[in-house]
């Protein structure tokens, strides 16, 4: 990984918005997603070049704020392996 971003936002509605907004203004992918406190906080995290993750996470923020609030942003660049490890393990939870 070269990058990855999170988004937490208040909502289920403002995840759905929000990764799309992301997914449409830059090339990330989709790692995970993890929902807090009954899914009233909900984690998106993309993965892509440093850029790219930048752009997501700005465009992400911006959407948000029209249906809901932004709870907490971070942008790790080349995450630790140990992070991976979290990250992988939580992304095997959405495959169906």
């Amino acid at each position: 990984m070269k990058a990855i971003g999170i988004l937490e936002v208040a909502s289920n509605v403002a995840s759905i918005v929000a990764l799309d907004a992301m997914a449409k203004a830059s090339d990330v992918t989709l790692v995970t997603t993890e929902k807090a406190l009954g899914g009233r906080l909900v984690s998106i995290v993309v993965q892509g070049s440093v850029a790219d993750v930048k752009e997501a996470i700005e465009y992400g923020k911006v959407a948000t704020e029209k249906v809901g609030k932004v709870a907490a942003v971070a942008i790790i660049n080349n995450p630790h392996e140990e992070v991976q490890k979290v990250l992988l393990h939580s992304a095997r939870k959405l495959r169906v």
